[in-house]
């Protein structure tokens, strides 16, 4: 499910769970375990998923069947590995190889740096069309980049946009002609912030994500009970079945 890639002191972390890096616990949790590692380990840490996708968000087959408590858990352990990201104490860079919708759109918002692929991929928080709603702190993090206005207009419709528009409002940083080209790019990245006087560059870091950490902070067994219900509720409940029908009819 991972592939483990040191490059000198940059080790990239690259997710390899076909066909589309869904998240399912145990994906989940073998990656919180990788990055917690690659953090201690490593001076920083590329994420990168496979040719023509990131990461599709979460494995909805494999996690509508789940009953309150086990989906309690996976809520709380995919905070977690988010708030390992986020607030890794060395930097991280995210090489959005394709697609990244939803939770893959989120695991790149709490990367230090994003550059995406060039081609027909979408990138995007589009909950609202499954019917979940996202916690202020997540909402939060895709505002620190793109403007309230711009999240707001992306957030409640659930739009999904290019990699040239979401380079155009900040959602990533720079894009790349190919695969290979975008996680190289994303190593690069990383070279060029170690070559920085480290004592400076970490420490303006840490200021700089200082809010992560205080988000982070704020999350509380009531929000992850707010989570569950909502992905309960009737309503979320049709349109996740839907959307499992759906799939199948394809497969």
């Amino acid at each position: 499910m991972l592939e483990i890639i040191d490059q000198g002191s940059i080790r990239e972390i690259r997710m390899s769970r076909s066909p589309v890096n869904a998240l399912n616990p145990e994906f989940v949790s073998l990656q919180t375990a990788a990055l917690g590692e690659a953090v201690t380990g490593a001076d920083a840490v590329v994420l990168s998923g496979l040719p023509g996708i990131f990461c599709a968000g979460l494995d909805v087959v494999e996690l509508l069947p789940l009953g309150r408590t086990d989906m309690k858990a996976f809520w709380s352990d995919f905070i977690g590995l988010l708030e390992t990201i986020a607030c890794a104490p060395v930097p991280v860079a995210a090489a959005v190889t394709g697609h990244a919708p939803a939770g893959g759109a989120l695991l790149s918002l709490m990367t230090d740096y994003r550059v995406m692929n060039h081609g027909a991929y979408r990138i995007g928080l589009n909950e609202t069309r499954v019917g979940l709603v996202l916690p202020p702190l997540l909402q939060q993090a895709m505002t620190s980049l793109v403007g309230p206005r711009i999240a707001e207009k992306m957030i409640v419709p659930g739009t999904l946009i290019s990699p040239e528009q979401a380079l155009e409002i900040h959602l990533v940083d720079a894009l790349e002609d190919g695969y290979e080209e975008t996680v190289r790019h994303a190593v690069q990245w990383c070279r060029e912030l170690l070559a920085l006087p480290r004592h400076a560059m970490l420490a303006n870091r840490q200021i700089a994500r200082a809010h992560f950490i205080r988000a982070f902070s704020t999350i509380t067994d009531e929000a992850v009970d707010t989570l569950t219900e909502a992905w309960f509720s009737d309503a979320t409940q049709v349109v996740l079945q839907d959307f499992v029908a759906n799939l199948k009819k394809k497969d």
